[in-house]
């Protein structure tokens, strides 16, 4: 999934538990306009700690998938 996707799902999931910038961010440890930013997408890294605290604080979870390969047919056979 691509960075800019995942902030928007941030905001969208914020949002829907009626939670402010500035709430999430005073619970995660970071300033709200990082926040601000970070959805937005202007900030195209953020630690692992962060991201997981942000989660914590939604009440939401990643799951993590092997990446498939570009193809989907045998090698061999072309």
């Amino acid at each position: 999934m691509e960075f800019y996707k995942i902030a928007e799902r941030i905001k969208e999931i914020r949002k829907s538990k009626k939670i402010t910038q500035a709430q999430l961010a005073q619970k995660v440890g970071m300033t709200r306009q990082t926040l601000a930013k970070l959805e937005k997408g202007e900030i195209s890294k953020v630690s692992l700690l962060a991201f997981i605290k942000i989660l914590d604080v939604l009440e939401y979870e990643v799951e993590i998938e092997e990446k498939k390969p570009f193809y989907y047919f045998d090698v061999d056979e072309v």
